[in-house]
């Protein structure tokens, strides 16, 4: 079988990576996908990137396709207010998409976007990377009834990815996580939020409750002075951490015999994993991997057997209404405390 020919349409800071893996996919299996152009409108950019990954390159998107090129899926990179416009161009042209996070600028786009490929018969994937760290995976098997949740994702300032908040920015992999995790629609969103180095929100704290009775905090930060991201979740017996950096998943579970007779007379607690008496810690087995590769791997798999991916268009839009009703709350919280 012929080889996925694939283009990355967007060469910055996530377009970069794209075209490093697909060319590294390339040269590990030639068989499975063919590398066959980018785009990018920044003209030193784009000679660069032409010259570093030996690819063809374009300065607009009308121009890879007036140039023959038979394309069977594509990676779009481009700022989020673009996004509806290139998916639209590209499914007409019967190409499969993977669409970065966040899947679109507003509501109506990403409808739009999703009518279009039904129309079409044409793959919608989206980018939301945290979905393939192994953690993640791990943690997904070791699932039962979450009733809590915490995550926290705080990054120090860069000038990137700032035509969006840090809702849509940061915390919307911590939202599409626990959308799939909680496994429940959402009946109650508060949260507050201020812009910093930005004129948008560059902090956020979020409460959301779901109609199972489960119950979220989110933190997002791009103005911190370290990295962190990290997740928490609670069910029963159990406490769960997962660290996506490390991609480790640590697990606290609750021994009850061994509670019992802690609570009786003891000379020792010798034998526990655990400082607390009852408490077990073990730490998961997760092989690392490069959660971007394994994302693109999924794409053109469901492009070859014609499949759903592992994001469809449907969950990104998911994440997308809850972080838009996100900001309409930290709007509403400006205004009622007097900051808007």
């Amino acid at each position: 079988m012929a080889p996925l020919r694939v283009a990355v349409v967007g060469a910055g800071a996530f377009g970069r990576n794209h075209l490093r893996v697909y060319s590294e996919l390339q040269l590990a299996h030639p068989e499975l996908v063919e590398l066959t152009g980018f785009v990018e409108p920044n003209t030193a950019r784009r000679e660069e990137l032409a010259t570093q990954f030996r690819v063809a390159a374009f300065a607009t998107l009308d121009d890879l396709l007036d140039a023959g090129v038979s394309l069977h899926a594509a990676s779009v990179c481009v700022p989020t207010v673009h996004h509806a416009a290139v998916a639209e161009q590209l499914l007409r042209a019967g190409v499969d998409v993977l669409i970065e996070k966040p899947f679109a600028a507003t509501l109506d786009e990403g409808n739009q976007i999703l009518a279009l490929a039904r129309e079409c018969g044409r793959t919608v994937a989206v980018g939301h990377l945290e979905r393939f760290n192994p953690a993640v995976t791990a943690a997904l098997a070791a699932l039962n009834k979450p009733m809590f949740f915490e995550a926290h994702r705080l990054s120090i300032f860069t000038p990137r990815s700032l035509d969006v908040d840090v809702v849509l920015d940061l915390m919307i992999h911590d939202l599409d996580i626990v959308l799939t995790l909680a496994g429940s629609p959402v009946k109650e969103v508060r949260a507050v939020g201020l812009p910093v180095l930005s004129p948008k929100t560059d902090i956020a704290n979020v409460r959301i409750e779901f109609e199972s009775g489960c119950v979220a905090n989110f933190t997002a930060s791009r103005v911190s002075t370290e990295q962190v991201r990290k997740l928490r979740f609670f069910q029963p017996q159990q406490y769960l951490s997962l660290d996506f950096a490390r991609q480790e998943l640590l697990t606290i579970s609750v021994d009850a015999a061994a509670v019992a007779a802690a609570l009786k007379p003891q000379v020792s607690n010798e034998g526990l994993q655990h400082p607390t008496p009852g408490l077990n810690l073990t730490k998961s087995d997760v092989p690392r991997a490069e959660p971007l590769r394994l994302e693109l791997l999924d794409f053109l798999q469901a492009v070859r057997d014609r499949t759903q991916p592992r994001v469809t268009g449907e969950a990104g839009l998911a994440a997308l209404a809850v972080a838009l009703e996100i900001n309409q709350a930290i709007a509403e919280h400006a205004e009622r405390a007097g900051l808007a």
